[in-house]
């Protein structure tokens, strides 16, 4: 589409105003709203390739501003009453669900997704998650630990206290007190503008700390209006900083500045790489979310069509776009063919069109670079000597927008790079087994360890080979999630875990206060 037919489809400022969709172009620093240096580039509908708003680009000098403004606000807020954190926090999240319909209008457009998830697992995630922390900001935050008889004249503890003429023998008290990091840089992932950035936000206020939010370049303007809202709960000017752009420097800067303490990225493995070697220079703490190549481990005694469900609903979800998906199939082999054939009828029937449309199960991927990037690999795959045995082709409608048809690889061996690489989109390759540990084995040979799944009506051999797999998280005869349980990944799938109260953990420095008494 060129430039001149996207702005015939582009969404007017009457029909912003008609839907309360009002996008910023304006940057939130110290709790003003700021004009970029940068000027403004476009925010693209990926189902549509209309213009949904003019997003802002951040200077390097606005973002290390934003950092100083957090720095300044820090000492307040770190010293404001968990009580009081709680209250601003719930009050955000009851202002958010107050103008629900726009935040879901505005996160459907410039994120392509469905009008069920955008309204469920964006939007309303993202509030419960401002709800869930403002909870977590009432969570004990010391720990009383076992005393230490010390004993005047006996053991090393007590020759070094006489040392400092404090040999009195005595008991020694401990306290584990967790303290916020100081300022946190939120760089955000494209495929959740809501519940991403509301998941770090959330509790990195909860425990205290001050943030500077990068989000993603491809969908940022839901984060503006989520600033606002926590602008007017009452959150103090500098606390939230939102700094967005198109250009690398933007994050980089993010990054670097020497105010920030602590980085919480969710993204692809390689910029969370270059993010960790800056880190490590600062010495600045690190959470990272990364890359995902989810193995589903179906063994002969499953249900096929609870296992079917559970692949074709998670890995079919927002195009594909989610790194939690099970997206490598290996099944053992007697029910290998049956497997696959159930699985390519089930994605064959999947409606793959207009997000809005009632029914549409799968839409647009996010970007036209990245449906390309996405249809690269079918072909890869079958160049590999893949078997396509679901989609591989463009689907014929709509003429518009940037959709990959629901994809099946079969008869994939574990060399392959449609095996061993990130596609992140709607396709699924299937890898046969025979015995118990070379499924195991076949699971774990990835670089990636997010999250993966077992199927098995033997309960035991389901826990036994979750235990055995090298995965932050394992979904047994099931793919849901537990928002409670700690979510991270090995190997190169990230750093750290959060979720629950993990997040508060994540988010928190731990300090030991020792005391004779």
């Amino acid at each position: 589409m060129t430039a001149a037919e996207r702005r015939e489809y582009q969404v007017t400022a009457a029909v912003r105003r008609e839907r309360q969709v009002t996008p910023a172009e304006r940057l939130f620093i110290g709790g003003e709203w700021v004009e970029p240096d940068g000027g403004h580039y476009e925010v693209i509908d990926p189902a549509t390739e209309a213009v949904v708003g003019l997003a802002p680009e951040a200077s390097r000098a606005q973002v290390h501003e934003a950092a100083a403004a957090a720095r300044a606000a820090f000492a307040t807020w770190s010293r404001t009453s968990p009580r009081q954190r709680a209250a601003i926090l719930d009050r955000a999240a009851e202002l958010m669900q107050r103008d629900f319909a726009a935040h879901a209008e505005l996160a459907q457009a410039e994120s392509g997704a469905t009008t069920a998830t955008a309204r469920g697992m964006q939007v309303a995630v993202g509030v419960a998650r401002f709800r869930r922390y403002a909870k977590g900001a009432l969570e004990p935050v010391e720990q009383g630990l076992p005393p230490q008889i010390n004993e005047a004249g006996h053991g090393g503890t007590s020759h070094a206290l006489k040392a400092m003429g404090e040999g009195k023998a005595g008991v020694l008290g401990a306290l584990a007190v967790r303290q916020p990091v100081g300022v946190v840089t939120c760089i955000t992932s494209y495929n959740n503008p809501w519940a991403n950035p509301a998941g770090k936000i959330a509790p990195a206020l909860a425990m205290g700390n001050t943030v500077v939010v990068k989000p993603a370049p491809q969908d940022p303007l839901s984060v503006y209006r989520m600033a606002a809202a926590l602008a007017e709960a009452g959150v103090p000017p500098g606390v939230v900083n939102v700094v967005g752009g198109a250009s690398a420097a933007v994050g980089a800067a993010a990054v670097d500045s020497p105010d920030v303490d602590m980085v919480s990225f969710t993204g692809s493995t390689a910029v969370g790489q270059q993010i960790a070697e800056v880190c490590g220079r600062g010495m600045k703490r690190q959470l990272m979310e990364l890359g995902g190549k989810g193995a589903a481990v179906v063994f002969d005694d499953a249900d096929l069509d609870a296992a079917v469900a559970g692949i074709g609903t998670t890995y079919s979800f927002y195009s594909g776009q989610i790194c939690t998906a099970p997206t490598r199939v290996i099944a053992q082999r007697r029910v290998y063919e049956a497997l696959v054939e159930r699985l390519a009828q089930y994605l064959a029937r999947l409606p793959v069109g207009d997000p809005r449309a009632r029914g549409t199960v799968v839409g647009p991927v996010i970007s036209a670079e990245h449906r390309d990037r996405v249809e690269s690999y079918v072909e890869l795959g079958r160049k590999e000597g893949a078997r396509v045995v679901a989609g591989g082709e463009r689907p014929s409608a709509p003429e518009r927008g940037f959709y990959v048809a629901p994809t099946l690889l079969a008869d994939c061996t574990p060399e392959m790079r449609v095996v061993r690489e990130e596609i992140f989109g709607p396709v699924v390759v299937a890898v046969p087994f025979d015995e118990e540990d070379e499924g195991v084995a076949l699971a774990n040979d990835s670089d990636y360890g997010l999250i993966d799944y077992v199927w098995s009506g033997d309960v035991a051999r389901a826990f036994r080979v979750a235990r055995q797999l090298r995965a932050g998280g394992v979904g047994v005869n099931t793919v849901g999630r537990n928002m409670e349980a700690p979510f991270g990944g090995f190997k190169q799938s990230g750093v750290g875990r959060d979720v629950g109260s993990y997040a508060l953990q994540a988010y928190s420095e731990l300090q030991a206060i020792v005391w004779a008494g």
